[in-house]
């Protein structure tokens, strides 16, 4: 019996592009997106995309490259890759609400995703770099009024650390908008430089749409059967 493609985008940040192919095959039949980062991109420019899309034509490409300076550069940069035709781009939420309009005005047939804190922060690294008061420190609250904003300006995506999805959600509750979770990690797994974490299934719970997933599939032995693994988890439970 076939596993049914999980809401998974598969983090593809691979040491070369060959692995990039290797990796977007084996677990292309168990998840929904490939995700290509900055170290692939940078490395590989547009290659690193076509390889994906060749390797498992049935995902969707989401292209993390979190655009962030101001609304005319990041327009820009978003007609640069206008051909490359990524079916999501991040920027950062935190360049505001001009900045994500432009990026959702060149590119109108992606969907330009927000990016709202980093899952590597916490509060008290909120406070030190002064985006928040010691006294209210949250990063649950930044993220909230980060989304409310970014997609009130035209973001059709938000990413947010799984203990911030379900409060984005009532604040943000059309479906239309897309919750995506980074800092996602199988129960027992390494926690490496993630900070605001939560188990595949935690997060869906909590209202996530889409979960980034990296170096528990792509660093295990047999990505394919972790990606296999992790998707039978969530489709049959």
């Amino acid at each position: 019996m076939g596993v049914t493609r999980a809401p998974i985008a598969v983090a593809l940040d691979a040491p070369n592009l060959a692995t990039v192919t290797d990796w977007a095959r084996e677990v292309g039949p168990f998840v929904s997106t490939l995700k290509v980062g900055l170290e692939a991109y940078l490395r590989d420019g547009r290659s690193a995309v076509d390889a994906a899309r060749l390797a498992a034509p049935d995902c969707a490409i989401f292209l993390d490259l979190k655009l962030h300076d101001i609304p005319a550069t990041v327009a820009g940069a978003a007609r640069a890759i206008r051909d490359v035709a990524p079916d999501l781009l991040t920027v950062h939420a935190a360049g505001g609400s001009a900045m994500i309009a432009a990026a959702v005005e060149a590119l109108p047939r992606t969907r330009i995703v927000a990016v709202t804190v980093l899952t590597s922060l916490t509060d008290a690294d909120l406070v030190a770099l002064g985006l928040q008061q010691e006294a209210t420190a949250s990063a649950r609250d930044l993220a909230v009024r980060l989304a409310v904003e970014a997609v009130a300006a035209g973001a059709g995506a938000i990413v947010c650390s799984p203990e911030e999805v379900a409060d984005i959600r009532a604040a943000v509750p059309s479906r239309d908008v897309l919750l995506i979770t980074p800092g996602v990690r199988p129960a027992g797994a390494d926690l490496v430089d993630q900070r605001r974490v939560a188990t595949p299934a935690e997060a869906l719970r909590r209202g996530a749409d889409l979960l980034v997933i990296g170096r528990p599939i792509t660093g295990a032995d047999d990505p394919a059967r972790a990606a296999e693994a992790i998707a039978r988890d969530l489709t049959d439970g």
